[in-house]
């Protein structure tokens, strides 16, 4: 589904190959019951997450202005700065990732490769929100934690998503080329 992806793909399924094995039914029950349900439920929240938060930066950055302003009446500076670039940045990394978990929803409940993929790019897209939030000031919630957890979080995600990628339709198609004749 994603061509420019492919070669990452295959060489993260070639570090993933030797990590540790879930159980076969832990497999089989993440491919038949949860992921579609975690995609549909964490896409939702995080939706409503990134509604939260643009009006919050919103008010955030009234409420700055309006001290900004009343201390420079009084003869002073700023205050406080604005919510920077990388706040709406990440925030933008965030809502991708809710929609791609979204677009993920039918794929994983029709068990197929391309619902696979959508949850293979969207721990991509999760880790990338996770270097946006490192240069959120940290005043706001961004830092390097944010980027460690991002990084733990879409290490556990790739793990699990390799454990069972054999187990979507179509997993194979694209892995195998043509003999030269």
């Amino acid at each position: 589904m994603f061509p420019m992806l492919k070669p990452l793909e295959e060489k993260l399924a070639e570090v993933f190959k030797n990590a540790p094995k879930l159980p076969e039914n832990t497999k089989k029950s993440l491919v038949n019951s949860w992921y579609p349900w975690i995609a549909l439920i964490f896409g939702i929240l995080q939706l409503l997450a990134v509604w939260s938060l643009w009006n919050a930066g919103h008010q955030a950055n009234d409420l700055i202005n309006y001290a900004n302003e009343l201390s420079r009446a009084f003869g002073g500076g700023n205050v406080a700065p604005e919510l920077g670039l990388f706040y709406w940045v990440a925030l933008a990394f965030l809502a991708a990732d809710a929609v791609i978990l979204l677009l993920a929803y039918p794929g994983l409940k029709a068990k197929t490769k391309a619902g696979w993929d959508w949850l293979f790019f969207g721990s991509l897209v999760y880790l990338a929100y996770g270097v946006a939030s490192v240069f959120v000031d940290k005043h706001f919630g961004g830092g390097a934690g944010d980027l460690v957890q991002a990084v733990v979080s879409s290490a556990i995600s790739m793990w699990l998503l390799f454990q069972v990628r054999d187990m979507y339709k179509g997993a194979h198609a694209n892995t195998s080329k043509p003999a030269d004749k």
